[in-house]
């Protein structure tokens, strides 16, 4: 970063006021320097910025070119404008106070007429993030590859049908990886978007799944080779681009990676906004990984569920963070992940301080939401009616069902005998959901 130059942002950094204050531009909740547990706040959220929507989104969409317009955007060479682009961000992270950000190859790098070209705008930039890395102290939560955007993966990357695009895909990957490693990259992240199919009349499944394990194994096989140390990590997704995307959500993942012998190499980075579109809470998605001890990162957005697409806004809704945030602090935390803003402005939010004002508002819902969680944990009312409601598997013929002591004829003798019929009890779901209320209000 440039000594001495004017900065690209008039905002302030953002400092915290406490949650008595009305400045836009201030944290209400989020402290980055308050204590709990022996970490900082900021050491326990992991905040993260998404290059690809905070400085390459311009508020596109289906109905017409993107009103939002950066003064660093001007500029006839590629790569130079790459690179101014990059002080802004960093500038960015700094003033907002995130200790991490996130990219996919092309956000960053201009792609070139040839691969070589391409790899090599990726490598220029590559050294000018390092270098803004190691000035600001703003470190990398992880990279991944754009196998979406470019025509040659309208049929997909790894599970395309031309061998020669898989190939190209696998080379893209390559240099992806080793730009993450380069930059320090906490984990990698592999996102199908268009690994599905539109529609099953030219579509083998079983063979385009089998493509998809192979690529995967390859990263596995190449992380090894250049010493990559950090974790690999599956984003779900259902729909969109595609009709039907091989990872539509968590469950089918774990299955598809034990399958291929896959499941101990990846965990599950995962959004809200696909959580929805798949049909579940994000609290569900997040159970889901738990249970299979395959937690690993969050992309904090939300959808509007009045539109039904991948809206990918900013979640301020607390109710909703604090169960997520119960369920990941149950888990034991992220590990290397972190909580990631793939969120973007809306098409009428053009000001450079739209964009200050969107990541604070979503910063402090989730500190908000972390420190409701621990208190409701603390607390112990939930996880010990949770626990009553199943105290029957804790001993006697209950503890033999869940150690597998027990079959279907010894259990229908206890209830021809003693047992006789069970007597219902209640799941108290509306004492449960006003409880709730009673920590966020």
């Amino acid at each position: 970063m440039k000594k001495n130059r004017k900065p690209y942002f008039s905002v302030p950094a953002a400092a915290y006021e406490g949650p008595q204050s009305r400045n836009p531009l201030a944290f209400r909740h989020y402290n980055p320097q308050e204590s709990f547990d022996g970490k900082t706040l900021e050491e326990h959220m992991r905040f993260s910025i998404a290059y690809w929507h905070a400085f390459r989104g311009t508020g596109a969409d289906p109905f017409g070119p993107g009103p939002i317009v950066r003064p660093w955007e001007a500029g006839r060479d590629p790569v130079s404008v790459a690179k101014v682009r990059m002080d802004a961000a960093f500038e960015f992270f700094t003033k907002i106070r995130a200790p991490f950000w996130a990219f996919h190859d092309r956000d960053i790098a201009p792609e070139g007429k040839t691969l070589a070209e391409s790899n090599r705008n990726l490598a220029a930039i590559v050294a000018h993030a390092k270098q803004l890395q190691k000035a600001t102290g703003v470190k990398l939560l992880w990279g991944t590859a754009n196998l979406f955007s470019n025509p040659r993966y309208m049929c997909g990357a790894s599970t395309n049908p031309d061998a020669h695009v898989f190939a190209y895909a696998a080379a893209q990957v390559k240099k992806a990886m080793e730009a993450t490693v380069e930059l320090g990259g906490e984990n990698y992240v592999f996102w199908g978007g268009r690994e599905g199919y539109q529609t099953l009349l030219n579509t083998n499944l079983k063979r385009e799944q089998d493509h998809l394990a192979a690529f995967l194994h390859m990263a596995v096989d190449y992380a090894k080779e250049i010493g990559f140390k950090g974790q690999f990590l599956i984003e779900p997704k259902p729909k969109e681009p595609t009709k039907h995307q091989y990872d539509f959500d968590v469950a089918s993942g774990i299955a598809f990676l034990r399958t291929y012998g896959l499941e101990k190499h990846f965990k599950f980075n995962i959004e809200t906004n696909h959580a929805t579109l798949a049909g579940h809470s994000f609290q569900h998605e997040i159970e889901v990984a738990a249970s299979a001890k395959a937690l690993g990162s969050i992309d904090a957005n939300a959808g509007d569920l009045l539109l039904g697409w991948d809206t990918d806004q900013f979640n301020t809704d607390v109710k909703e963070l604090t169960l997520a945030m119960v369920s990941i602090l149950k888990a034991g935390g992220l590990g290397s992940g972190g909580f990631n803003f793939d969120a973007k402005l809306r098409r009428e939010s053009i000001d450079a301080e739209d964009l200050f004002i969107a990541h604070i508002g979503g910063m402090d819902a989730y500190a908000l939401a972390f420190k409701t969680a621990r208190t409701i944990l603390k607390e112990g009312k939930f996880e010990q009616f949770v626990a009553d409601r199943y105290a029957s598997f804790d001993s006697g013929y209950g503890k033999e069902i869940e150690k597998k002591k027990v079959g279907f004829a010894e259990l229908e003798k206890l209830v021809l005998g003693k047992l006789g019929e069970p007597k219902p009890r209640s799941g108290k779901q509306e004492y449960l959901e006003n409880l709730l209320n009673t920590y966020l209000h």
